[in-house]
């Protein structure tokens, strides 16, 4: 039977308001290989930064960093101007947080080659504004390039492939560190951002990563220096509320973000719509609503974290595709007691090798099938508190102080 036709209408001013420019510029490229503005190719990174970084022959600071053995650091971290729903960011900003609570003093620098401007109060306004952004003491700037990373800075963060470039360019003998959440060669189609992305794994800097999957593909592909933070979840905002049975399934909707595979997820739920048609499907993550879809569901669009939790509690099972690094989302929705069905694969078994986790073969229709088994289960229940349990020693504190003893580590040579 011929499935209905989707459509999706791309909202280029909600990326840019929600994501930050750093989304709207991968949107960008993803869709056409080459855009020009006033002739000259438009990339995530500036174009003369990008030409003038010579990994096969780094500097003399680059080869002789500073160390430092005991007492505070200088950090400067460069980073994407921040976005309302940017995950990444929500997750950097906790770091940059454990980083100043271990007494280190930190530096923000807002990376674009957009030229688009940027207002440091209303970036500071939309984190105080967001549950997800933890409160930073950090000054935060535009980086410049006339003036480059301050000179005390002993050290000096990229937190994705595009800052790398400046990072690497900067005069300073402050030691390089890589803030690596994923793998972002794959967000591009092969050609020059896939190729410019990968090749920032080459620069020599210490990688610091989110899970085990990605210190293990960056040190065994690219040999890079690699430690890992374990995956968390904060119980302040997820919890079991609902203890009784549960009717609804939830759909980590994503279709600007190609990594978590939403039209697949789509054939998924269709299979698994057509065998319990009165389960109702949440979808939260994105606005679909001008999406035409062959079933009926709840368009959540994109909640704040402090609303996450409420629709959680309805929801027996939790569809999240990742096609990278694993997404938070997991782990997350067992604290709420949603039994988190992700598609089974390395890059997401070597993140969390939880057992409630249901890891499903990517099979459309075998990922339907466990779902309607999730929810007709008899103990559900039981099943849900016990999943919530099991992550209840899980906290980001234990992550944090993973990065900071593996961040000290690398500043002492």
């Amino acid at each position: 039977m011929a499935r209905p036709k989707l459509f999706r209408l791309l909202r280029p001013f909600r990326i840019l308001r929600d994501e930050g420019p750093r989304e709207f510029a991968s949107r960008v490229a993803a869709k056409a290989h080459t855009v020009l503005r006033k002739d000259r190719p438009v990339l995530l990174v500036d174009l003369d930064d990008a030409a003038s970084v010579d990994w096969t022959e780094p500097g003399e600071q680059l080869r002789d960093p500073i160390s430092v053995s005991e007492g505070s650091v200088d950090i400067a971290w460069v980073m994407s101007t921040p976005g309302q729903g940017s995950g990444g960011h929500q997750n950097l900003f906790r770091f940059i947080r454990f980083a100043e609570e271990a007494g280190h003093r930190c530096t923000i620098y807002l990376y674009s080659a957009l030229g688009a401007p940027v207002s440091i109060p209303d970036v500071r306004a939309m984190i105080r504004s967001s549950s997800g952004y933890a409160d930073v003491e950090a000054d935060i700037r535009l980086y410049r390039p006339e003036d480059g990373i301050h000179p005390e800075a002993q050290a000096i963060f990229a937190t994705g492939w595009e800052t790398a470039y400046p990072v690497f360019r900067d005069p300073s003998r402050a030691r390089r560190f890589y803030f690596v959440q994923d793998f972002e060669p794959s967000f591009y189609a092969l050609g020059s951002q896939s190729l410019l992305a990968e090749n920032t794994y080459r620069f020599g800097f210490h990688g610091i990563t989110a899970g085990g999957w990605l210190a293990h593909k960056l040190r065994d592909e690219y040999g890079m220096t690699t430690d890992s933070f374990d995956f968390a979840v904060d119980k302040v905002h997820y919890s079991v509320t609902n203890r009784e049975r549960r009717n609804e399934v939830f759909f980590y909707a994503r279709p600007v973000t190609e990594r978590r595979a939403f039209e697949f997820g789509v054939l998924a739920l269709a299979d698994f719509a057509r065998m319990r048609p009165d389960v109702p499907i949440n979808m939260a993550g994105w606005d679909v609503s001008n999406w035409e879809l062959p079933f009926a569901f709840r368009n959540e669009a994109m909640l704040d974290v402090s609303e996450l939790n409420a629709l959680y509690n309805r929801c027996a099972a939790g569809l999240v595709m990742s096609l990278s690094n694993m997404s938070l989302l997991p782990l997350e929705l067992m604290s709420s007691g949603v039994a988190p069905v992700v598609n089974d694969g390395p890059n997401n078994r070597m993140v969390s090798d939880n057992p409630h986790i249901e890891y499903v073969p990517a099979s459309p229709m075998a990922i339907a099938r466990r779902m309607v088994e999730i929810v007709d289960r008899p103990d559900q229940v039981e099943r849900a508190i016990a999943m919530s349990e099991s992550v209840v020693d899980v906290n980001w504190a234990d992550s944090g102080r993973q990065f900071i003893e593996a961040f000290e580590r690398g500043m002492r040579g």
